[in-house]
This record gives structure tokens, sequence and C-alpha cells, in this order.
């Protein structure tokens, strides 16, 4: 293959998934001449599995992403179809937004995006090498021998990374959705010395819309009242004629289908060989595990307005086709359904974690950074996550300037990353609530006051943007100031409320502050014995409520984070050599030197390493003792 100089950029962005679009946009809005690669620019963003955005935990990474100026909020709030507020009955720490997305409209307006972006070029290639000189990337070679130099890439090529897709006992090369894989970036990396494992995701088909019987599933409507992903969306944007999704379950008959067809199961006849996520098992794992379950809930979920395809959530399959079919016409709704789209698994490459600095670059090569799936996570909103990190992180390397590394204690963003390069992971990774230690302070509600001020400090969220955020702050921080120092007396009405409420009357006068913070009140019905000049923002108003009721937990979750803060600062040299450490555990030293951890804290949660060899570890760094090269 001859090869040709194509052209010079700040920033290489190689695969348009949900990581890549984030990594690039970041990239390009903080100044960095930026190329974004795909092997097909028709699926930009593409939702090859389940077409929805956020949910527990995810829901809370897509407003963190939108934080720090990010577009995945903002890209499903254009092109929603339903918009749902899941756990409403729960605590603020575990409540989600939820949003079913038109695929096509959500992809297209994603490319637009990209396309209209200054300093950003959208560019068809598949690329197979990376240009590395001395330990350092140096740029991309493409398929047709084009050779790209930059002076910093992010690989994020997903599913598509020698992927292989399966359905019964038929298997082909294959990227998601029967796209093109990459083939030979993945063969590249193992010449470069990266260890890469093989993991496997599926989906379910995809049956005809107007083949069902909807009058024997039970609808789920969207939301009434306003809700949005990005901070920057106006409720009066709010769609009011959403599409709703319908719950059905699964049959006796369904479940003697799979069973009597086991033996033709990819995932049982050894064909699939890439671990799966334990958390988002196929429905013939889920018969065999939990086989004293006579029924499990299935989601019919529409892909688009002007789309008659139906995503069958729950129904993740790789079994045979004619199985597929008989399986769907046995579940209540779905008698005569008509099958648009075969179920499938695909196996994929991983570049392991633990090979990566918590910046997302790989500590193999400078500048070199991963990001989703290639990541071994799996879902969308993980993957945006970690690209919108990779993209910054490699203009801020572009840039000369330290890597920005979010904490656990900063966002579900940081709880991810730590975990990753830090644990490691044997199948795919899904963020959920009881992950993250400080849930209380990683709100779907706060993210922008976690995030947005981080945001701007980089160059990433605008100088308007960040305007309109500190008014908000300053209005909450006025509210509370102000409820605080009112001091309400037990009038006849406010008696009266509080009776219709169920709440105990006053005996006495009491603060407003304290009094919202029974359980059974809330700001609305008690703002009007002490209003406001003018009703406030309802963003503004959350805040406010959560930030008063729940001080006392907030506070105690934020006194924990001050106290890892100093293990947190304490750095460990990069040179350290664990083995000149006496008192270590040998086990403790060998996951130290494969994690190679940046400070205390993360080496205090690596697997093996236990409190007793982070006491040494801890004297020998303040000491300075083992600044020693490693042989």
């Amino acid at each position: 293959m001859n090869r040709f100089e194509a052209g010079k950029f700040d920033v290489i962005v190689v695969g348009a998934g949900h990581a890549g679009s984030e990594a690039a946009l970041a990239a390009a809005r903080m100044g960095c001449n930026t190329m974004l690669v795909t092997i097909d620019l028709n699926m930009v963003a593409f939702m090859p599995c389940n077409p929805s955005i956020g949910g527990p935990a995810k829901g809370v990474v897509v407003r963190e992403i939108d934080a720090l100026g990010g577009e995945m909020g903002r890209n499903i709030d254009k092109t929603y179809i339903q918009m749902r507020m899941l756990n409403t009955g729960k605590g603020p720490a575990v409540q989600a937004l939820r949003a079913q997305a038109d695929k096509n409209d959500y992809s297209h307006e994603m490319k637009y995006t990209i396309e209209k972006q200054e300093n950003l070029l959208l560019k068809q290639a598949i690329v197979e090498e990376l240009i590395v000189e001395d330990g350092e990337v140096k740029g991309v070679v493409t398929h047709t021998g084009a050779v790209y130099r930059a002076g910093a890439v992010v690989i994020t090529a997903g599913t598509s990374s020698r992927g292989k897709i399966i359905i019964g006992d038929l298997a082909y090369s294959s990227g998601p959705n029967n796209s093109q894989p990459s083939i030979k970036l993945s063969e590249n990396l193992l010449e470069l010395g990266f260890d890469l494992a093989r993991f496997k995701t599926g989906t379910p088909p995809r049956v005809m819309a107007s083949t069902i019987d909807y009058s024997k599933t039970e609808e789920q409507p969207g939301d009434s009242q306003p809700n949005h992903f990005s901070f920057l969306t106006k409720d009066e944007d709010y769609l009011t004629d959403q599409l709703s999704c319908w719950l059905t379950y699964t049959s006796p008959e369904s479940h003697t289908i799979i069973r009597d067809n086991l033996h033709r199961a990819p995932m049982f006849t050894g064909i699939v060989e890439g671990v799966g996520a334990r958390y988002c098992p196929s429905i013939e794992d889920k018969i065999v595990r939990f086989s004293d379950k006579p029924r499990h809930q299935l989601f019919l979920e529409p892909e688009g307005r002007k789309n008659e395809e139906v995503y069958v959530q729950g129904l993740s399959t790789s079994l045979p086709e004619d199985v597929q079919l008989d399986l769907i016409r046995s579940v209540p709704g779905m008698e005569n359904a008509q099958m648009m789209r075969t179920g499938y698994a695909i196996e994929y490459d991983v570049v392991r974690p633990h090979q990566l600095r918590l910046s997302l670059e790989t500590k193999l090569v400078k500048n070199l950074f991963t990001a989703g799936q290639t990541n071994g996570t799996s879902g969308y909103e993980e993957a945006a996550g970690q690209g919108i990190i990779a993209g910054i992180n490699a203009a801020l390397a572009v840039q000369g300037k330290e890597p920005l590394i979010l904490k656990r204690s900063d966002g579900y963003i940081g709880v991810m990353i730590d975990d990753l390069v830090t644990k490691g992971t044997m199948e795919p990774y899904r963020l959920l609530t009881s992950r993250a230690e400080y849930r209380l302070l990683l709100r779907h509600d706060n993210a922008d006051f976690r995030l947005t001020e981080l945001g701007h400090e980089i160059g990433l969220v605008t100088n308007e943007r960040y305007q309109f955020f500190l008014s908000k702050k300053q209005a909450v921080e006025a509210e509370i100031a102000r409820l605080e120092s009112i001091r309400l007396k037990p009038t006849e009405e406010l008696q009266s409320y509080l009776t219709e409420q169920n709440s105990a009357a006053l005996k006495d006068g009491i603060l407003f502050a304290d009094l919202l913070k029974r359980p059974e009140l809330n700001y609305e019905g008690l703002i009007q014995f002490a209003p406001f000049a003018e009703a406030l923002p309802k963003d503004v108003v959350k805040q406010v409520e959560v930030q008063i009721k729940y001080a006392g937990y907030i506070k105690k979750a934020a006194e924990k984070v001050v106290k890892l803060k100093k293990m947190e600062e304490k750095r460990i040299p990069e040179n350290i050599d664990y083995d000149a450490i006496n008192g270590i555990a040998n086990e403790a030293k060998q996951n130290l030197k494969k994690i190679q951890p940046e400070t205390i804290a993360q080496a205090s949660r690596i697997s093996g390493v236990n409190p007793a060899d982070i006491s040494v570890l801890m004297v020998y760094v303040t000491q300075g003792k083992i600044a020693k090269i490693t042989k």
C-alpha cells in the first residue's frame, strides 16, 4: 500500500459513536484542529441497541456531560419522543431521567452538529495503523494509505473492533448493525504491546409496530411535567405529543421454546467466546439463571415517529432466527408480530483498562487515549462520559496543560473511570448508583453545581453559559439564606395547612428552612406563607429544596470527601520501585505495579491492597525514601 501525507491535526479521534462524538466536539471546542474519522458517515452517534438515553446513574452521567459543555444532553432534548423521571417515589440520590430517542433523528442531529462545529472535520475512512515514534503517538494511517499527523489520538472504535456477529450457528465478521468491522487497528494495538480482551454484547429483534396488539399490553406514557437533560433547554420547549412505550411479559410458552432450543443457543454451544454483561443478560441466559421466575418483563419501545420498528427491550438474544420468531409470537400482544430485524450477539475487542491513566491516556503510548466500549464499558452514556474526558485531555495534552482528572466525589464519570482503571473489569462495565459511595452528592439536579465551573476553566463551557450558571447559583444561595432567616408564626392558616398535610401543628414560631425539612412538606406548598417577590424557576426551587431538606446528610458526605482529599492529593512518584518497600505484601506489590496508581487514595482502592499496605506506602512516600528508577 502506497502511503501519502494527507494532513496534520492537533487531535484525531477514531470512531464516531457516542464516545467519539463527544471527544471530537470537546477537542474542537477547546480550540484544537480536530479530525473525527468514522467507517460510515451514516452511523455517527448511531444507536445499534436500545433507542434511549438515561436511566439510573446513566442519566446523571448525561447531565454531567452537559454541565461540562458536552453534547449528549442537548442532542436528546432535541430528538426525544418520550421523557420520564424514574424513581420519583425515592430520594434525590437515585432519581434519574430517561428518554426514548427518535433513533434516526438522534444520529442525524449529532452528525449535523459535528459538521457545523468550527475546528472539526468529519471524514469517512478506516484507520488501520497508529504512527508511534519513541513511545509517542504521531498520527494514523487509513486503509487508502493516507497518513494524518496529530499531537494526540483518541481511539473509540467500540464494537467495530474485530467485531463478529453471531446468530445461532451463523457467525461472520461485522461491526454493529452489519456495518464494516475494524480489523487491522486491533492487530496494530496487539503489535504495539497492548493487552486486549474479548467481550460480548447483544441486541433483541425489532418487530413491526402495526402487527402488535397493544390491547394486551400495559401503556407506559411519558411525563406531563417538563424535564430535560440539558441545563440550557427551556420548559416551554417540552414535548407534549409523546409516544408511549408498552409493557408485556414472556409466557410459559416462551420459556419452553427457549429451553427446547438451548442446544442451538450460541451462548451454550461454545460459539460465543466473549464475556457478556451480567446486568444486561440475554433472554436465554435469564431463563437458565432465573428458572424459578414464571415470567420476565418486556418493554416495547418505538424507535421513532416515522419508523415502524419497535425495540423489544428485555429480549436480547442470539438464538437462531426461526426460534426468535417463535419466541416473539409466544409473547402476549405479539402473537401475529412480524420481525423486521433479527436479534444478534456481537463479540469485539477491548483494551484492558488497567493499561490507562485516570486521564484515559494509555500508559504504553504517550498522548494516545482510549474511550467508550473500547475500554470495556456498556451503554451509550458510559461511552459518552469517557469520550468527553478523553477529548478534553487530548486537547490539554496538545496545549501542554495538566490533565483533567475527575475524582469519585466529583461525578459518576469519575466513579466509572476510577473503577475501570483501578479495579479493571472482567465483563462489560455498567454504571450503577450503588457504585458511587458519594451518591447523595452526585445527584441528577446538581451536576452543574459540581462541574460547570470546571468546564469553564478548561475552556469548554462558554462565557455566556457560565454567566447563566452563576445567575442560577446566586439565586439558589439567596433563597436558601432568605428561608434560613424567616421565622413563621403558628397562624391559623399555617396550622390548618399543616393539618391538611398530616404534619404536626406548631407550638411556637419556627424557621422556614427547619419546617421545610419535614419529609411530608415541600417548597411549593409552604412558599405561600413567605412568598418571594416573583416565582423562582423550577430548577432553582429544586436545588433549594434538596439542599435544605438533606442538609445534614449532605454535610456528612462532604466531610467524608474532605477526609479523603488528603489521600487524593498525596501523589505517588511515577518512578517508584515497589519492590524496594519493606512491609508491603507481595500480592499488593504485584497489583500496585500493574495499576501504577497516581495517588494514595487510588492505591487504597486496588484489589489486594489492604490498609496495612497503604500505611507503609504512605510513610515511604511522605518521607521520600523510594523515588528510585524501576529497572
